[in-house]
């Protein structure tokens, strides 16, 4: 038995060391993206206001909603915004559009120039207070709602 030799390594140190410090990298950044990814996420609002006071929905309401989407998979029937499945429409996209269509109704219709800016700025305005936790709709908006 003492005659037999080590038999040596296919691969060299200095291969087993780089594969070793990129996995070491890969996994620290999916560890920090995956941070991230729960710290940096949109807040979602305790109450959902209409322009009088009146709650629309709670944060149990989106909960609630999120639960169902999850539960029944539905991230396989299109996508969130603008990522998914591409097995169907773009969600997001689609309430964007069915919302702007009737805000802008709302303000006037589609033959008014400034019924199609007031609803540019009442999608584009942040009425989230993160004080409070609550997100106020405009008049247009509840009525898309």
């Amino acid at each position: 038995m003492d005659g037999l030799k080590k038999r040596a390594l296919l691969i060299s140190n200095g291969w087993m060391q780089a594969i070793l410090i990129v996995f070491l990298c890969g996994f620290l950044i999916l560890g920090m993206l995956a941070y991230r990814t729960y710290t940096d996420a949109p807040p979602i609002p305790s109450q959902v206001v209409d322009p009088g006071g009146q709650v629309l929905f709670t944060a149990q309401d989106i909960t609630d909603g999120q639960e169902v989407f999850l539960r029944n998979g539905l991230m396989e029937y299109g996508s969130i915004f603008g990522h998914g499945a591409y097995l169907g429409p773009d969600f997001t996209a689609d309430y964007l559009h069915r919302a702007a269509l009737i805000a802008i109704d709302h303000y006037g219709g589609p033959s008014s120039e400034s019924a199609k800016q007031q609803t540019i700025t009442d999608f584009k305005t942040n009425r989230y207070n993160p004080e409070t936790g609550v997100l106020a709709y405009s008049a247009a908006q509840v009525d898309a709602f």
